[in-house]
C-alpha cells in the first residue's frame, strides 16, 4: 500500500518507490507536516519538532496557558488564516458577518484505490501503474468552511499530487479571497530556490538563488502561465548538483494566473504555498457549494537530473493524452517565417512541393489565411477563408497539398478578437473590456470572454466546423497577448473576481471537447511562443511551441531551462533561416538541426530559397531525426553542461530506457583560439556493456561515465556535433 494510517500515533504516511511523506494529526486536531524526503519507514517523525516558548508567538485558545504551542511555528499541511499564524497562508476568506479568519482542524480521512480527478481541471491520471488517493477533511466550525485535501500517490513515478476542495458547510455566504492548491513545509535545512523566469523570445531561463529571510513571490497576472514566470520551482540544498543532493520539485498544472510564495521565516523554516493568483480574485461560495483548486505535481529526488526524469516520465505517461503521446510526430514545415502575411496559393504550393521532395510530412499554414488579415491589426474572430489569397479556398489548397503526400495543418488564434472584425461588430460585449474605459491593446486585438457560455459555444462550433469541413491533421493554437481589462459583460458585478478562473475552466472544457471529438488531430499549443508552456496545456496538446525565438543559440538556454521540468517530446523546435529573423545571428545549418533535434522537429523557413547543398543536408537531417526520435522523445535526458560555468558550450545527452543507445550533442557558443577541448562525463549508460563511440572506438560504459569523452576541436561560427554511442 502507498498510503497508511497509523492509528496509535495518528500518522498519515504516503510512500512512493523512493520517498516518504509524513503527516500527523496532533492533540488539538491540527494536521501537521512532519517529513518529505527519502523513504524513512514508519517512524513517528514528530520527534524532530520541538515545542518551546518562541517569544510572543500566539497560542490557540485551547493552549492559552502553554506558550510553547503556536501555529506561528508549527509545520502544517494547509494553513489556517487570521488566527495567529503570521506567515504566508494557504487560504483567505470573508464571511457574511465580516470576519476574516478560520481555524482548520482534522475531521476525517479516507483512503481510496485509484487517482482522484478534479472537476473541470486537468490532472495527472493513472496509466500502466497503480495509484492511491488520500482525502483529508478539515473544518472551521465557526465560519463553517471546510477543506478536502486530495493527495494522489504514484508509487512507481515517485510523484505525489496535491489539490484542495474548499466548501461552504454553513448556511451563510462565504467569499474566498485566496485559494491555494498546496502548502509544503521544510522545517529544517538550508535551501536554494531554482525558478524559470524570462520574457517573450527568452522563456524559462534557469536561475538559482539562495533563500533570504522574507517572502519570495513568483507570480503571473497576465491571464496565462506566462513567458515571465513558469509555474514550476525547485527547492534544493546549497550543494545539490545534477547528480546528488536533496531537491523538491513543485509544478502547478494550470495555464492561467498563478502564484508561488516561498518564505524563509524567523526560525529558519521554509514554507511554500502554490496555487491561483489571489490578486483581484474573489470567489463566491454559496451554502453547499465548493471550489476545486488546480493540481500541484510534487516530486523529491537526489540530484536535479533524477528530479527531471521523474517529471518527464510523469508528463509523458500520465499527463499527455491521446494518439500522439507515444507515436511519431510528423516532421513539419511552417510557412510563417517564410512568408509572414505575404503569400498566395502558388507560393504556398511551391513550399509544400519542396517540403515533400525533402522528406517532410506535414505542411502548416500559419496566420493570414482568413479575410481582412493582411497584417495583425484585423480579422481575428471571423475565420472565413480569404479567397483573394486562396481562390479555391482551403479545400483546394488542402487537396493539392495532400496530393503531394503531405498532411495539412492550420494556425488559429481562437481566443482573440479584432475590433476590425465582423464578430466584434456583431458582439462587442463578447470581448473582455471594462465599462467606460478604452482597453489596453496588444497587437491591436482583444481577448474573447471565454467565461461567457455563448463565446464558448461559438468557438466550439467554429473550430469543430473547420475540422469537420476540411481534412486537417494538425492545429497550431496560438494566444498572442496577455489578458487585461478583465471584465465580463455576461457576469454580475459581484462575481467579476471569478472571471479569470472561469475563463480557464471554459478553455479546458473546450479543449477536452475538441480533442475527444477529433482524436486524430495533433494539437500544438502556443502563446506568443512559450507563454503558456505548462502541464495543464500538455494534457491536451502533447507539444508546445517552445519560443518564438528560433535562433539556435538562444534556443539552447531556453531548451536547457525547459528541460528541468518538461520532456523533450513537449518542446516544438524548428530549423529556421540564417541570418535568424529574431537575432540576425548567422549559424550553420548543421547547428540549427542539432539544436532542433532536441525537441519535436520541424522547419520554419522558405524552402524554395535553399541551395542544392542545403537541400541535400536537410534530407539527411530528416532521415536522422526519424532515426533518433524514439530516444529523444522516450529516453532519459541528461544535461552535461551548466551555462553558469561559462565553458562556452552546451552539451546534452539522450539515453534510451534500455541503455542500448545514447545520443550525445554539443553546440559551441564561444569558440576560442587554442581553447581547452570540451570534455564531458557521460551518464546513464550500462557500466558493464561495451559501446561503439561514434564509430571512433569501443569503450565500456563505466569508462565513459568515469573518464568521459573529449570532443575534437570544433571551430568556426557556432559549430556543433552529434554522436551516436551504441551498445554492441
Amino acid at each position: 500500500m502507498s498510503i497508511r494510517y497509523i492509528k496509535e500515533t495518528k500518522q498519515l504516511i504516503l510512500e512512493t518507490k523512493n520517498t516518504g511523506y509524513h503527516m500527523k494529526i496532533d492533540q488539538l486536531g491540527y494536521l501537521q507536516h512532519m517529513y518529505y524526503g527519502p523513504k524513512p519507514g514508519q517512524d513517528d517523525m514528530s520527534y524532530a519538532f520541538r515545542y518551546y516558548d518562541r517569544g510572543f508567538s500566539g497560542n490557540p485558545y485551547d493552549k492559552r496557558y502553554d506558550r510553547t504551542y503556536s501555529l506561528d511555528s508549527m509545520p502544517q499541511e494547509y494553513t489556517s488564516f487570521g488566527v495567529g499564524d503570521f506567515r504566508i497562508n494557504s487560504i483567505a476568506a470573508s464571511c457574511s458577518d465580516g470576519s476574516r479568519c478560520a481555524e482548520f482542524r482534522y475531521v476525517s480521512h479516507e483512503i481510496k484505490e485509484g487517482k482522484y480527478s478534479i472537476p473541470g481541471l486537468p490532472s495527472v491520471y493513472e496509466n500502466c501503474g497503480k495509484a492511491q488517493t488520500l482525502i483529508v477533511t478539515l473544518k472551521d466550525t465557526a465560519a463553517n468552511i471546510g477543506i478536502r485535501l486530495y493527495y494522489g500517490v504514484f508509487e512507481d513515478l515517485d510523484v505525489i499530487t496535491r489539490s484542495a476542495e474548499i466548501f461552504n458547510a454553513g448556511e451563510e455566504m462565504v467569499w474566498l479571497r485566496k485559494a491555494s492548491s498546496m502548502c509544503l513545509e521544510l522545517p529544517y535545512g538550508s535551501w536554494d530556490m531554482m525558478h524559470f523566469h524570462g520574457r517573450h523570445c527568452m522563456e524559462r531561463q534557469a536561475e538559482r538563488v539562495k533563500l533570504f529571510h522574507g517572502v519570495h513571490t513568483l507570480v503571473s497576472g497576465r491571464g496565462m502561465s506566462s513567458h515571465q514566470h513558469n509555474p514550476f520551482i525547485i527547492i534544493c540544498d546549497h550543494d545539490t548538483t545534477e547528480d546528488s543532493g536533496p531537491c523538491y520539485g513543485m509544478m502547478l498544472m494550470y495555464s492561467g494566473n498563478h502564484k508561488t510564495e516561498v518564505e524563509l521565516d524567523q526560525f529558519e523554516s521554509v514554507r511554500v504555498v502554490m496555487g491561483l493568483n489571489d490578486d483581484r480574485f474573489r470567489w463566491e461560495l454559496a451554502p453547499g457549494t465548493s471550489l476545486n483548486t488546480p493540481e500541484v505535481i510534487l516530486s523529491y529526488a537526489e540530484g536535479l537530473t533524477q528530479l527531471s526524469h521523474n517529471y518527464h516520465r510523469c508528463i509523458r505517461n500520465n499527463v499527455v493524452k491521446g494518439k500522439f503521446k507515444y507515436s511519431h510526430r510528423p516532421v513539419l514545415v511552417n510557412n510563417w517565417e517564410a512568408t509572414y502575411f505575404d503569400f498566395n496559393e502558388e507560393k504556398l504550393l511551391q513550399i509544400a512541393e519542396k517540403a515533400a521532395d525533402l522528406g517532410m510530412e506535414l505542411f502548416v499554414l500559419d496566420d493570414g489565411w482568413f479575410t481582412n488579415r493582411e497584417d495583425d491589426n484585423a480579422g481575428l474572430g471571423d475565420w472565413v477563408v480569404d479567397t483573394n489569397k486562396l481562390p479555391g479556398g482551403l479545400e483546394s489548397l488542402i487537396s493539392k497539398v495532400k496530393a503531394m503526400g503531405l498532411r495539412f495543418g492550420l494556425w488559429i488564434e481562437p481566443e482573440m478578437i479584432s475590433e476590425d472584425s465582423d464578430l466584434y461588430r456583431a458582439h462587442p460585449d463578447w470581448a473582455l473590456t471594462a465599462p467606460g474605459r478604452a482597453p489596453m491593446m496588444a497587437r491591436n486585438q482583444l481577448v474573447l470572454d471565454l467565461s461567457n457560455p455563448d463565446v464558448h459555444e461559438y468557438l466550439y462550433k467554429t473550430i469543430s466546423g473547420l475540422l469537420r469541413d476540411y481534412d486537417i491533421d494538425y492545429i497550431k493554437w496560438d494566444f498572442n497577448r496577455p489578458i487585461s481589462d478583465v471584465y465580463s459583460h455576461a457576469t454580475p458585478s459581484a462575481l467579476q473576481g471569478e472571471v479569470p478562473h472561469r475563463y480557464y475552466l471554459s478553455l479546458y472544457k473546450l479543449y477536452d471537447r475538441l480533442t475527444s471529438e477529433f482524436p486524430d488531430v495533433l494539437f500544438e499549443g502556443c502563446a506568443g511562443g512559450g507563454g503558456r508552456f505548462d502541464a495543464g496545456m500538455l494534457q491536451y496538446s502533447p507539444q508546445i511551441w517552445t519560443s518564438d525565438n528560433t535562433d539556435p543559440v538562444s534556443r539552447l538556454a531556453i531548451q536547457y531551462g525547459t528541460s528541468f521540468g518538461y520532456p523533450c517530446s513537449a518542446m516544438g523546435a524548428h530549423v529556421s533561416a540564417s541570418p535568424n529573423h529574431q537575432t540576425g545571428r548567422k549559424t550553420p545549418l548543421s547547428t540549427r538541426g542539432i539544436t532542433a533535434m532536441a525537441g519535436s522537429f520541424g522547419y520554419e523557413l522558405d524552402l524554395t530559397k535553399l541551395t542544392e547543398e542545403e537541400c541535400a543536408e536537410i534530407k539527411e537531417q530528416i532521415k536522422r531525426y526519424k532515426d533518433v526520435e524514439p530516444v529523444v522523445h522516450s529516453g532519459l535526458h541528461y544535461r552535461l553542461s551548466d551555462p553558469s560555468e561559462n565553458k562556452g558550450y552546451y552539451c546534452w545527452e539522450h539515453v534510451s530506457e534500455d541503455k542500448s543507445r545514447c545520443l550525445l550533442s554539443i553546440v559551441v557558443t564561444d569558440p576560442q583560439a587554442n581553447y581547452t577541448l570540451a570534455h564531458v562525463r557521460l551518464k546513464g549508460l550500462d557500466p558493464n556493456a561495451v559501446y561503439s563511440v561514434g564509430g571512433e572506438f569501443e569503450c565500456r560504459g563505466s569508462t565513459l561515465m568515469r573518464n568521459g569523452y573529449t570532443f575534437p576541436q570544433l571551430t568556426g561560427d557556432y559549430p556543433a556535433r552529434q554522436l551516436d554511442i551504441i551498445r554492441i
